[in-house]
Formats: C-alpha cells, structure tokens, sequence
C-alpha cells in the first residue's frame, strides 16, 4: 500500500466500507489518493486503516437517506465515487431509497460540493421497463444521477466476484448444507462474472481521468460467460461438493420465494426479485461492445476470470475444511 500521498487528491467513496467499496478504497489509496469512506456505520469500518499509510484513510459517517450527511461527505472532494447497493428491498433501506433516492442525493452532493468528476456503480440488467425492481430502481437511479451529475460515469457490472461475494460463497454455502441445489430456469441464463479488483481499477481510472468518457454509461464483464448451471458445477468443484440438482422452473422458484418471504434474506434460497432477473442474461450487450463502453475502455485490458480467483476463497467450504491439504 502507498505510505505517500504521492496524488494529493481527496476522493470519497459511498459504501466504502462494503465489499465493492474496500477494494476501491483500496485502489485509491495505492495510487497516493486521500480517501474518505462513508459508511452509515463508520465505526464498523475499521478494516479499511491498514490499505494505506497513516491517515491516508478517514472513515466518516454519511446516510444516502439523509441529503445533508452527503453534503459533508463530499465537503472538499476532487472525486466521488457511489458504491452503495442492495441486493433485497428491506425496511427502510428499500430500493426506491437507495438507488434512486440515495444515487440523487449522492450525485447532488458531489455537484454542489464542487466535485470534478463521479463514478456510480449500477448493474447490468438495468431497465426501466424491468419486471423485477432490483433492475427498475438501477435504471432510475442512473437517470437521476445523470439529471444531477450530467458528466457522471456510470458502470454497470455483471455478478461481482472476490472473497467477500455474496454469489459464489452463498452457493458454496448451500452445497455444503444442503441435499440439492435448486437448478432455476434450467440453469441456461447466462452471465459474465467481473473480479472485484478489476472493478475496482476501472472505478480508479475513470476516477483519475485516465480513461472513460464524461456522461457515458460502461459495462464491465470478465473474459468468461457462463450458464447459471456451469456457475453452480464450478462453485460445487471449487468447493469439494457434488450435489446433485432439483429442476424449478421459474413459475415454481417464484412460489418458493413467496412462501419464504417472511424469513430473513439470508435465509431465503432467492428472493422473488432475484428469480425476476434471472429470467434475462446478465451479460455485456452487444451495443456496449459496438460502441466500445466495456471495462477494456476503462483500463482494463486482461481481466481476470473466475477460475483464477474463486477457487482460492471456496477452499474453506471443503468437507475437511481449508486447510486439509496441510495436513500429512
């Protein structure tokens, strides 16, 4: 990690305390950034001090919900970057407030904070005309930062990967408990899994104007596209596990997650919006390639693919445990 603040520049990062967040935080701060992570729970952040020297990392607490917390966030910064998210609509922190409500505040921010440039992660799959919400919200939240912040980058990826993923390592999960995998749709939507630290680098190097272009919307995906069922054989490989699978076409995925929306979410196989936007691929489009708006435009020439990485992380859900192979 950088011990000089070689940059000079501040940038903040909403969600800098997440899993996406710390590797920005992160990328920042190795290229001689000062950093400034909000997070709603600053002193839960602490994770983030040793990515770089001495005060080069300042955790400060903001609430998307609470325009005035992101006024101060900003307060100063060249760059800001929002990586804020939620994977389920719950209580207050529904999709409505974070991903429209939240994207507009943060992008309102960084306008009257004076700031040069944004960076807003979305998602691939968003859409305004989506029948899942998950998709629906990203699209207005994107229109709404783009209304504020009209120089704004957005980034749009497909499933994040990295060890603190909540895609390969909830699938491990459920191999190692389960009998069966749940095998939705027949397993045939596709998608094009993006490393985290890659994400991380196009963030940075749209941040620091090095590449992407202002009030462009980019899509990033690794080298791989893959089916839904070869995500769930590797996963299974990579984590020791040969489970065998139960057809649910998505009428029947749908009725389960109605029956189970009263569990928490970590207890749900899927939520009813999770099968919603599993009945589209979420892959790179060909008009993001045509028009060249994919993560080699912003940077990053060689990604990383899953095979590379994932297998490293799913090692602890073997039946003998990560460190089996240690042993004599």
């Amino acid at each position: 990690m950088a011990s000089e603040l070689l940059h000079g520049g501040l940038a903040t990062v909403f969600g800098g305390s997440g899993f996406v967040g710390r590797y920005i935080v992160r990328e920042f701060a190795r290229r001689g950034w000062r950093v400034r992570a909000a997070s709603r729970r600053p002193d839960l952040a602490g994770h983030l001090q040793p990515m770089g020297g001495v005060g080069q990392i300042h955790a400060v607490q903001a609430n998307l919900r609470y325009p005035d917390s992101c006024l101060a966030a900003t307060n100063g910064a060249d760059v800001v970057v929002n990586a804020v998210g939620v994977l389920a609509s719950v209580g207050r922190q529904s999709f409505g407030a974070v991903h429209v409500d939240g994207a507009r505040a943060v992008a309102r921010a960084a306008r009257e904070a004076g700031a040069r440039r944004l960076i807003h992660i979305s998602a691939i799959g968003a859409d305004k005309s989506s029948n899942a919400a998950y998709a629906r919200s990203k699209a207005e939240g994107e229109a709404a930062v783009l209304a504020e912040f009209p120089d704004a980058i957005i980034i749009r990826p497909s499933i994040v990967f990295g060890p603190e993923d909540e895609f390969f390592n909830r699938f491990a999960a459920m191999a190692r408990n389960a009998p069966v995998m749940p095998l939705i749709g027949k397993g045939r939507t596709r998608f094009q899994p993006i490393y985290v630290c890659d994400l991380a680098t196009a963030v940075v190097n749209a941040a620091d104007g090095t590449a992407g272009v202002a009030g462009t919307v980019y899509e990033a995906g690794g080298p791989d596209v893959m089916t839904f069922r070869e995500l769930l054989d590797a996963t299974q490989e990579w984590a020791g596990r040969d489970r065998g699978y139960i057809g649910m076409p998505f009428w029947l995925a749908k009725l389960q997650a109605i029956a189970t929306s009263p569990l928490p979410n970590s207890l749900r196989p899927v939520t009813l919006d999770q099968v919603r936007m599993l009945e589209r691929d979420n892959v790179v489009s060909q008009a993001a390639k045509d028009e060249h708006r994919t993560i080699e435009a912003l940077g990053v020439a060689k990604a990383k693919n899953a095979a590379m990485i994932v297998p490293t992380y799913l090692e602890r859900y073997k039946p003998r445990g990560q460190f089996a192979h240690y042993k004599n």
